[in-house]
């Protein structure tokens, strides 16, 4: 059944989608429908003096904080952000007030005319600058968050080492382009709101609006429409944009469309956090690593959102895929006046994992080792102690995912060839191991999500899935009927699955963390299971599940000590590229990549996950360049902000290992991420290998590289 299982199909999604007739939120009308468009501070930091409005037309009105029937802070960890700004603004593009109308050319010329008085505050722009005000904005230090993790005695191992080096990492901005912009529409009628959007978490966007209005839970509803690209930036910035069209279709009555355009969301949505990572390693005598010492700084923006979290799994993987014996890792997260950092495809692991791939390629070269030997001989086994004092429970399968990867890319060979051959362009090829950690960290799943879902048996004998994940473009309403078809015996055909809508399904948790196939997967694997033996029952027959933690499981959530994920994902990287010594373009000439997932439940979709994260993952490391002045994006349209094409990168060669993991459905394990988080160091050690220089950045430039050369720096300072 298992290989069954993986033989693919078509997408149930894919018709309509690339036949044009799937329709997105801003093609559904609604009857007398208000349009909305919001003021947006021009300032990173400032007090708010004044707001002077036109005379407002009949039928026009404004929303401000005001309007907010109960509060005026989004849900989420801290409730710190406000959907309108209120006596202070503190970045560029924070809501001020929303102004509704019948006319999209009225609404722009009206708030062409508002004029706000500020008082100008010196804003905290970088992570540097947060660390080192004297008056912090943001509680008493500016510190959104911080956490420290501790295994073995680094203290001793550091004391007793032959040689001691340090290395520091830099990551920038990414965002997340999806190719809808956000929008939501809310209704008010019957004393009920419904909002309609693009979305990928539902509840989330459901206990928001609970919060904001002091409602009954019956009062809201909410209703996610054909959704065209997450990325995690869909994850927690809709809320915001419910509370606005929301408040504004309860004061006017009518329904209320809000929907960004494409500059707009680039300049004022969440992005992936910024961050500086430090290095330090002990080496004993022999080369072997004996701790690690790792302090994270990430700039979570002006308000905290989700980056308690994000921080949280950023330190988890500071270690990557190696068993080390002794570690100290730390974290902070610096609030800026900047936009809000948020969720964001990996959720802090690329951040660290190019950290530390890129610091054990550092410490190969010094030592005179081969990269990919010196990361197997301390890559993690099968019990091994994680750097949480966890176990790693399941097969580490590393060792063959490197002897496929070498056959395929010609790693070995190239290393040693490619420096030898003398040509106009530089060449070089780097490669990358990694994991992802599959759903919420820790005990979350169990304690804080509470997943339930419910398979519905009708009169016709078709069953419908009712689970609140959202279809995204990844692939859920193919795999998640796929399970269930298999698990009853039925035709897949017979499976339905729509969009959730929280008055119809139970909030089986978020679109978030790779969690949907292989958390909520498995328990409709389990549901239809169940149902299996009342199929023949007459009329409908509705089967709920929970959410079960397997017992293995054993975690401190305020030590952050124990088994941070129920299990892991692989992946092994390798790219080739040419670097022009006058220029200093890279150009990518080989991508290859291996992957152990599990059981995927639908080859294709498994590979469609895998290039798209790989090029996504390049732009990361290359293309992708956002800047601020004065804490305001200095791209905000995809002419200035430039993210892959197919043209710029290879067709990739990808294999899957095969494994199983007992609690995944057939088998399944976490897919979504994974791709991501190898395309950054592999590229970036090709790189160093083609240019023999030391790159501790991503983007990586032209620029930066050729300030590099000139500057002279060696590769690989030890320090």
């Amino acid at each position: 059944m298992a290989d069954l299982i993986q033989t693919p199909i078509n997408r149930f999604d894919s018709s309509e989608k690339s036949g044009g007739l799937a329709r997105y939120i801003a093609d559904i009308p609604f009857k007398d429908m208000l349009f909305a468009k919001t003021l947006r501070s021009t300032r990173s930091r400032a007090r708010i003096r004044a707001v002077h409005l036109p005379d407002l037309p009949q039928g026009y009105a404004t929303i401000d904080r005001t309007d907010a029937p109960g509060s005026n802070r989004v849900h989420m960890i801290e409730d710190d952000w406000p959907f309108f700004a209120e006596e202070t603004v503190n970045y560029v593009g924070e809501p001020i007030l929303l102004l509704v109308g019948s006319d999209r050319a009225e609404i722009l010329r009206l708030l062409s005319e508002i004029s706000v008085e500020y008082e100008d505050l010196e804003p905290v722009l970088t992570i540097e600058e947060s660390l080192a005000a004297e008056e912090p904005f943001y509680g008493e230090r500016n510190i959104i968050a911080e956490y420290a993790i501790e295994k073995g005695d680094p203290d001793r191992a550091f004391e007793q080492a032959a040689r001691v080096f340090e290395d520091e990492y830099c990551t920038g901005l990414q965002e997340h382009v999806y190719l809808e912009p956000q929008g939501v529409v809310a209704v008010f009628e019957k004393g009920r709101v419904t909002v309609y959007g693009s979305m990928q978490c539902p509840f989330y966007m459901k206990n928001a609006l609970e919060q904001a209005f002091g409602w009954e839970p019956d009062r809201i509803r909410v209703v996610q429409t054909t959704t065209g690209g997450g990325f995690g930036g869909k994850e927690e910035y809709t809320s915001v944009l419910a509370g606005h069209a929301a408040f504004a279709a309860y004061k006017t009555g009518r329904p209320v469309q809000l929907i960004l355009d494409r500059a707009e969301d680039i300049s004022v949505t969440t992005k992936r956090h910024p961050s500086i990572s430090r290095y330090r390693a002990a080496v004993d005598d022999r080369g072997n690593i004996t701790a690690l010492q790792v302090h994270i700084m990430l700039d979570g923006g002006a308000y905290a959102g989700l980056s308690s979290v994000v921080l949280q799994r950023s330190m988890l993987m500071a270690a990557g895929v190696y068993n080390i014996p002794n570690a100290r890792i730390t974290g902070q997260v610096l609030a800026t006046n900047n936009i809000p950092s948020g969720a964001f495809r990996g959720f802090g692991a690329p951040q660290s994992l190019f950290a530390v791939e890129m610091h054990l390629h550092s410490l190969a070269e010094q030592l005179g080792e081969d990269p990919l030997d010196f990361k197997m001989k301390h890559a993690l086994q099968r019990g091994d102690q994680t750097v949480s004092c966890g176990r790693m429970h399941h097969e580490v399968k590393l060792p063959e995912m490197v002897h496929i990867l070498e056959e395929m890319s010609g790693y070995r060979e190239k290393r040693r060839s490619l420096r030898e051959q003398s040509s106009r362009v530089l060449k070089g090829i780097g490669l990358s191991l990694f994991f992802h950690g599959c759903a919420f960290t820790g005990s979350g799943e169990q304690d804080k999500i509470q997943a339930v879902v419910k398979l519905r048996k009708g009169k016709d004998g078709k069953v419908e899935i009712l689970v609140s994940n959202a279809e995204i473009g990844q692939g859920p309403h193919t795999t998640l009927r796929k399970i269930v078809s298999h698990t009853l015996g039925i035709p897949v055909g017979d499976v339905l699955y729509g969009n959730p809508d929280t008055d119809r399904v139970p909030d089986s948790g978020p679109t978030v963390a790779s969690r949907t196939v292989m958390i909520v997967g498995a328990m409709l694997e389990r549901a239809a299971t169940d149902l299996r033996d009342r199929m023949h029952e007459k009329g409908e027959v509705e089967v709920t599940r929970q959410y079960e933690q397997p017992d293995y499981i054993c975690w401190d959530q305020d030590t952050l000590q124990g088994d941070a994920y129920p299990t892991y994902s692989w992946g092994a990287n390798a790219v080739q590229v040419e670097v022009d010594p006058v220029t200093f373009e890279i150009r990518i000439t080989g991508l290859w990549g291996v992957y152990d997932v599990g059981t995927p439940i639908d080859e294709q979709v498994v590979l469609g996950q895998i290039e798209g994260g790989m090029a996504q993952g390049l732009g990361y490391a290359t293309l992708e360049v956002m800047v601020k002045k004065n804490g305001k994006p200095m791209q905000a349209n995809l002419t200035d902000y430039i993210i892959p094409t197919a043209g710029d990168f290879p067709r990739m060669e990808a294999k899957l290992v095969k494994s199983s993991y007992e609690y995944g459905p057939f088998g399944a394990k976490c897919v979504g991420e994974l791709p991501f988080l190898g395309a950054a160091p592999a590229l970036v050690s090709a790189v160093e290998h083609a240019l023999r220089q030391s790159v501790t950045r991503i983007p990586v430039t032209p620029e930066y590289l050729m300030e590099a050369v000139e500057h002279d720096h060696p590769i690989h300072p030890e320090r």
